[in-house]
C-alpha cells in the first residue's frame, strides 16, 4: 500500500510525485467525447487554429482529473475512506497536446474526523506544472482517510 494514513501526515509534507504523463490527442479526445463535451477548442484543429491560442487547449478537466491522478499513488492509496471535496481549482496556463506534466503535493492542514474515530481530513494542495515548469493547474483536495490501526 502507498498511500499514508491519517496519523502519518504532517501539516507542511510536501511530495514530488515521481510518475510523469504526456498528454495524447487520444486522451483528449476521449475524455471530451466521453464527457459530453462539444467545445470545438478541444476537439477542432481549425477552429483552434484561429484562436488565440493557435491549436488544440487539452480539456481543463481532464487536466484537473490527472493531476489527481498523479498524487493518488504517494497519497491515499489504499488509505482514502472518501475525498470530500475540492476547492480553489485553477488553470493559470492551457495544456497542450504533447506536454508532459507533473505533480507536487502539500499538506496544508489535518483534522480528526467529528464523526469518525477511525478517521480524519487532510486537505492536499496539488500543484501541476508542465515541462517548462509552468503552473497548469492547482487545486486544493480534503480526502478522509483512516487512522493507523493499533
Amino acid at each position: 500500500m502507498a498511500g499514508r494514513y491519517f496519523d502519518e501526515w504532517a501539516v507542511g509534507d510536501r511530495i514530488a510525485h515521481e510518475i510523469r504523463r504526456t498528454v495524447t490527442e487520444t486522451d483528449n479526445l476521449l475524455f471530451t467525447t466521453l464527457s459530453h463535451n462539444p467545445q470545438p477548442l478541444h476537439l477542432d484543429a481549425d477552429y483552434a487554429a484561429g484562436t488565440e491560442f493557435g491549436r488544440i487547449v487539452v480539456n481543463g478537466t481532464f487536466t484537473f482529473a490527472l493531476t489527481v491522478g498523479l498524487s493518488v499513488g504517494d497519497t491515499t492509496l489504499g488509505t482514502l475512506v472518501t475525498n470530500l471535496g475540492y476547492d480553489k481549482v485553477t488553470m493559470p496556463k492551457p495544456v497542450f497536446i504533447g506536454d508532459t506534466l507533473r505533480v507536487e503535493t502539500e499538506v496544508t492542514e489535518l483534522r480528526r474526523s467529528n464523526s469518525r474515530p477511525d478517521a480524519g481530513l487532510v486537505t492536499f494542495r496539488h500543484v501541476t506544472l508542465n515541462q517548462r515548469d509552468e503552473v497548469v493547474c492547482q487545486c486544493l483536495r480534503t480526502a478522509m482517510l483512516k487512522r493507523k490501526p493499533s
